[in-house]
């Protein structure tokens, strides 16, 4: 399994590995059977042959801030739709990395008066309209992967994801402790509360010299000229630090094709990166299991529609972060290259 983030281990494991514990129990139990009249499926259907619950069919739309084609929330939703499966769920999937039209995506599925929402919550300002809208309408909601800070004031129940303040400062002890003197954290689109704390968080733990890159992560090729252009402009920087596999990967062309010896670490892990960290080539990787995330955010959902069950008692359930690295990759990589890590 991933190792939990050295430096502050102690904190890191009482905060994350509880809520893990429970999470995968929860997880593994709801494969097996429904808790409100679950029956087995001898189709194989279901989530890898597990029961299909025999509830009366819903309608959940999960909407992200995902640009297209980002490989993190294809992870995303391939575990939402693994519990759509078993849930007897009809799973209706949109974004936009733009928060005006995630915000129009909520709207829509308030109108359309889906049974429930699964949202990330990159800016709270533009989603909470949306958000007071669906509980006028009495659609439950759950908050994942972004929006750790905000879900709470914004009166939804149950959220699932990592702290990124925590992911950060874990970030930033390790880079202290590999050796790292000049980082760069490669911001991939700006404003978006869960990649600026991730930025933060590792300065404030990070013992050097620490600046922040803007890039657009919808462009990877302005990302590599971008980041060509800033080690370029100086080759003091020894560390790279990306917020996301697709960028990290284009980091590791960056420094494959210049004069830089700057290293490549990462949040976020696909199947690429996975023999990118085996061959060296990136450093470390910050798990936060996406598909963990998916999941959850629609199983308790259905959870809450069926049986009025919350997962977290209120706070939040944790899924991250974990580092993978050389010593640990073999362990996850099976599961990255079937796209579910």
């Amino acid at each position: 399994m991933p190792t939990t983030p050295q430096g502050s281990a102690g904190r890191l494991r009482r905060r994350v590995l509880p809520a893990l514990t429970a999470t995968v129990a929860t997880a593994v139990l709801l494969a097996a059977c429904s808790s409100t009249g679950g029956k087995p499926d001898s189709s194989g259907s279901g989530g890898g042959g597990a029961g299909q619950a025999n509830t009366p069919r819903v309608t959940i739309a999960m909407v992200t801030h995902a640009p297209p084609g980002d490989t993190f929330f294809d992870i995303v939703r391939a575990g939402a739709q693994a519990a759509a499966d078993k849930d007897n769920v009809n799973l209706q999937y949109s974004s936009d990395p733009q928060a005006p039209n995630q915000a129009n995506l909520l709207q829509t599925a308030i109108d359309s008066k889906v049974d429930g929402i699964a949202l990330t919550l990159p800016s709270a300002s533009a989603l909470a309209g949306g958000v007071k809208n669906a509980q006028a309408a009495g659609i439950p909601i759950s908050g994942f992967n972004a929006g750790f800070d905000d879900w709470q004031a914004l009166g939804i129940k149950e959220y699932f994801g990592q702290n990124e303040t925590l992911a950060g400062n874990a970030a930033g002890e390790r880079l202290t402790q590999d050796g790292a003197k000049h980082v760069v954290c490669v911001i991939q689109a700006q404003g978006q509360v869960q990649l600026e704390s991730r930025c933060a968080g590792t300065k404030a733990k990070f013992n050097g010299q620490f600046e922040t890159l803007n890039v657009n992560g919808e462009d990877m090729t302005s990302v590599a000229s971008t980041l060509t252009a800033k080690l370029q402009q100086d080759p003091s920087i020894d560390a790279v630090l990306t917020l996301g596999a697709p960028i990290a990967m284009t980091a590791v062309d960056v420094v494959g094709r210049s004069s830089s010896s700057a290293k490549i670490y990462t949040f976020d892990t696909n199947a690429a990166l996975v023999d990118a960290i085996k061959q060296g080539k990136v450093q470390w990787a910050i798990d936060q299991q996406p598909y963990l995330q998916g999941y959850l955010a629609v199983d308790s959902l259905w959870l809450e529609i069926n049986n009025g069950n919350i997962i977290g008692g209120g706070g939040a359930t944790l899924t991250g972060p974990a580092f993978i690295d050389q010593s640990n990759i073999d362990s996850v990589a099976d599961y990255a290259k079937a796209g579910t890590r």
